[in-house]
Parts: C-alpha cells; structure tokens; sequence
C-alpha cells in the first residue's frame, strides 16, 4: 500500500463532488477531502448558497464520514477576494460581464489547490466537474463529457498541461441520473440534493446591489444614447445592464430596444433594435489553448460565447501570442464582453479566451 496515489477531492457539498469522492476510493486511491472558505459573511449582500454556505459544508463532512475519509476545510478568502470578486467588479465597472466561475475555476480550484495537494504530498486532485481528460500523442486533452446536458468544459478551457496532469474527472463519462444512483447506493446524504444554479457570492442575483456594497458607493448614472448619439433617457449605473437587455431601460419606443453597447470610458449606454446585437466576430484575449501550443494556421472550429449556447461554427486565427479572432459562419447575437468564448473540435476543447471590448473587437 506504500505505492498507493493520492488524491485530494475538491467537495462542494453537492451530489456531484461527492460521488467523485466514492468513485476515486472505489479506484484504489487514499483520498481526503477538502472544501475551500471563499468568504466571510460580511463581504456579502445576501446569504451565501452554492459551494460555500455552512450546510453546504456540513454536508461535504456528512458525506466524508460517510466514506470514512478525512475532510478539511480550506481558507481561501484572501485570495477569492484578491482573484475572483475584484475581477467580478472592475470587469463590471468596465462595461464588461464576467463569469466568475470560470475565474475561481482558474485562479482557485485549479491553481491554489493543486499547490496546496502539492505541499500536502498528494498526486492529484478530484472534482465533480462533468468533462473528460485524455492523453493523446504528447498531451493532455480536454473533451465533453458523455452527458451533453451537463457538459462543463466551457468553464475548463483555462487548464494548463500541468493542471491537466494533477486533476482527475470521475463524473465525465456518466450521466446525471447514474450520478444520483450511485449517491444512494453509497447512502450519501445529498444524494437528492439540487443543483446550485447561483453565483454562490451573490445568490440572489443582485450584482448591481453586491458591487455597491462592495465599494461602499453607487454606481453613477449616466446617458443612455442611440447610435446617432442622441441622448434618449438616463442609466442607473453601468453594473446594472448587459448586452443583449431589454427590460429594465425604463424607456418606451415603438418597437423593442436593447442594450447594445456600453462605453464605461463615457459611463454611456448605447441602444438599438435587435438587428444591432447581431456580430459575425470577436476577439478573444488571455487566451489559453489546450490542443495545440499555437494555432499556426486558420482552424474551422465550433465555437460557444455562452455557457448555454449551441455551439455555432466558426474559424479562428491567432492574430498574436495573446490573442485570437474568431469569425463565425452566421452572425451571433449579443456577443457579451468579459465572458468566454470557447473553441471545440467535436468533442476536444481546442481552447478558448475572455472576449475583448475594444471597438476593433466586432464586425
């Protein structure tokens, strides 16, 4: 048993990270799970939900004992502070729409706790993200999972080669509904436990209310212009609106109207007919590329801008080292930036990057 890997599962306190904490002790490894102390209750502007309230803890511990392996609880919050909600606020206070799951994915998850599984002397480390890792040739690839309802990899596309070696996916090759199964077969007690749809930060989805309070201010108001540039009413604050929206203008006109641009440099908002939200390119920054080192030539790829989306058929060329354009078959409607934009070859993720806001950004 001396030769025995370790692994250090990631417990959100859901159904998911715990079936994963089965799963790996079911393959042999010497496990202990750990769940991450994002923030303190004075740092938020409702009660936390998600992967980080208190009963969301106390389950990961049920669920540890349960399987009889040790459980910690790890302090992040300086660094969840420092690394994901500053991110989440000046990304909005630039205009922009973040995705802080992908920044706690990035910054936390994937970095902080792999240095943390290193120091405690453990191989990898677990979680119940549903995607799959493969070695093909002389790298890690990253692919969908067998479950496209719950397929995770939009918010993976940051992993290195080097994290790629550390983490370990049990769920990617199940479904949900085995999921679930196997959590009542090992008696767990969430197994019926639901899926937390909520920025564990700010559950109640009232950004605008969590930055003010964040800053200790009001966002300023601002004009709201057309694209000839005539003011046509008033903003509440930059942080309240996203491209793509239509309710909340407080506007009245004789056809529908959306955010269509945002401009923080002139705490503006500019709106349009639907026909105004529809782009046919982008350019993604921080990029990060997992198939390939650099992408050498123009790739036909799928590519998604939303979490949600179907993945729409593009090409993508890296324009330099920190930078691709990505121009699809069909124009896309309301290209958001702040958030990803994730490329696909079939089931690999060639890659991926932050969405740029810079007016050279769309065509």
């Amino acid at each position: 048993m001396k030769n025995m890997k370790k692994s250090l599962i990631a417990m959100s306190g859901g159904v998911d990270s715990s079936v994963a904490a089965a799963l790996m002790l079911q393959e042999g490894y010497e496990c202990a799970g750990v769940t991450m102390k994002l923030f303190d209750s004075e740092d938020l502007a409702a009660p936390p939900s998600g992967c980080c309230s208190l009963s969301d803890v106390e389950d990961a511990k049920a669920v540890a004992f349960r399987l009889n392996m040790p459980h910690y609880v790890l302090n992040f919050t300086d660094d969840f502070k420092e690394m994901v909600i500053r991110d989440f606020v000046e990304t909005y206070e630039r205009g922009g729409t973040p995705n802080p799951c992908i920044e706690c994915n990035r910054c936390l998850k994937f970095e902080k706790l792999i240095q943390r599984a290193r120091q405690l002397e453990f191989d990898y480390i677990a979680t119940g993200h549903y995607a799959q890792i493969e070695w093909s040739g002389d790298r890690f690839l990253l692919k969908k999972a067998i479950d496209a309802k719950k397929d995770q990899s939009y918010v993976l596309y940051m992993l290195t080669q080097e994290q790629l070696s550390r983490v370990v996916f049990p769920l990617g090759g199940l479904t949900k509904t085995r999921v679930r199964e196997i959590a009542v077969e090992n008696g767990l007690v969430n197994a019926e436990k639901g899926d937390s749809q909520d920025i564990c930060f700010a559950p109640d989805g009232d950004y605008a209310a969590f930055i003010e309070k964040w800053r200790g201010k009001s966002a300023p108001c601002g004009d709201v212009v057309d694209f000839d540039g005539k003011i046509v009413g008033r903003h509440r604050g930059l942080i309240r609106y996203t491209i793509g929206q239509r309710r909340g203008l407080g506007l009245a006109f004789g056809s529908p109207i959306y955010v269509a641009a945002k401009s923080a440099e002139n705490n503006t908002i500019t709106i349009g007919g639907d026909e105004s939200l529809w782009k046919k390119s982008l350019v993604a920054v921080s990029i990060n590329l997992i198939a390939c080192d650099r992408l050498d030539k123009p790739l036909r790829v799928t590519a998604k801008t939303r979490y949600l989306q179907r993945e729409q058929p593009a090409v993508v060329e890296q324009t330099n080292a920190d930078e691709l354009r990505v121009v699809f078959d069909e124009p896309q409607r309301a290209i958001t930036p702040g958030q990803a934009v994730v490329l696909y070859d079939g089931d690999i993720v060639v890659g991926g990057g932050t969405i740029a806001q810079r007016e050279d950004a769309f065509i």
